[in-house]
């Protein structure tokens, strides 16, 4: 099997999409997520030897070719989607490799190789060791999804990173695609949200000097401008719109997650949802329902 889609019950199964795919497909019936589809394991690993060497196998280029017309064309986002990433003890967020804005088939063939290669840096190799994950056999899926052209994006927590308290949702957000808040290059603006009854408790507007936009090839980094920096990035029904959706995911999931978002043209995408691998809650706290 070399492509699965989203929504796929077989597209559930992280030892065949990697967890991050995963995750996603078991979500896509219920919840917003960008349309797409999966190179499998068991695909990349039977071209592993030609993948290393930075070329994609012509029988591995026609099916990709052929999944991606399905998918419509146009823009996409390609990510890594690791079988043994993002689960409830580690997170490798920011370790694979994501591109951006890729268009057309022979960019979509470089993007694959360019993923796959991320998974065996000396980053992601050392990261896996710390954790205790095996590195001479490291299985890897890809994830293809339609680009969303953000006019912003968010990293939302459904529980607060910071104190560790259940009651609060926490909401990270700028201008633009997610990258710049992701890799940490900007200074986002934060909102506090009261999980019980979504009442907005904390505004910090951040700098948000910088905004990740789509460009030919890919993306670029760029000045936000100046007017719109003192503004906040989103609106408090957008807020709320995340705030619910986070809610969601936790009780989908039983846990505390991590969620990347984006607007576009007012509607509310997921583009991947995780377990908080860094939650402290407080000595007595008790657990209660969202």
């Amino acid at each position: 099997m070399t492509i699965v889609w989203l929504g796929q019950p077989e597209t559930h199964e992280p030892s065949l999409v990697g967890g991050k795919a995963a995750s996603l497909s078991r979500l896509a019936a219920e919840h917003p997520v960008p349309p797409g589809f999966a190179l499998t394991s068991t695909a990349l690993r039977e071209a592993a030897r030609e993948l290393q060497r930075g070329i994609v196998p012509p029988a591995l280029h026609a099916e990709i070719a052929t999944a991606y017309d399905q998918l419509g064309g146009g823009r996409v986002a390609v990510r890594s989607s690791a079988i043994d990433e993002d689960g409830d003890a580690h997170s490798f967020a920011g370790l694979h490799e994501t591109f951006l804005n890729v268009e057309g088939t022979e960019a979509l063939a470089e993007a694959v190789v360019r993923c796959y290669a991320s998974a065996f840096a000396p980053r992601a190799l050392e990261y896996r060791r710390h954790v205790g994950l095996p590195v001479e056999e490291i299985g890897l899926a890809i994830l293809v999804q339609t680009q969303v052209l953000a006019d912003a994006s968010a990293v939302v927590f459904s529980a607060n990173p910071i104190n560790g308290s259940l009651d609060e949702i926490v909401v990270n957000a700028s201008y633009g695609l997610g990258e710049s808040i992701v890799g940490g290059s900007t200074t986002p603006d934060t909102f506090v949200v009261r999980k019980a009854d979504r009442e907005i408790l904390a505004r910090t507007i951040g700098e948000k000097r910088l905004m990740t936009v789509p460009t030919p090839g890919g993306t670029s980094e760029v000045e936000t401008p100046a007017l719109l920096r003192g503004q906040p990035s989103v609106t408090d029904a957008q807020l709320v719109a995340m705030a619910d959706l986070a809610v969601s995911l936790e009780l989908t999931t039983g846990a505390p997650v991590d969620i990347e978002c984006s607007f576009a043209g007012g509607t509310l995408y997921l583009l991947q949802s995780r377990p908080i691998t860094t939650l402290r809650i407080p000595s007595g706290a008790e657990r209660r329902d969202p």
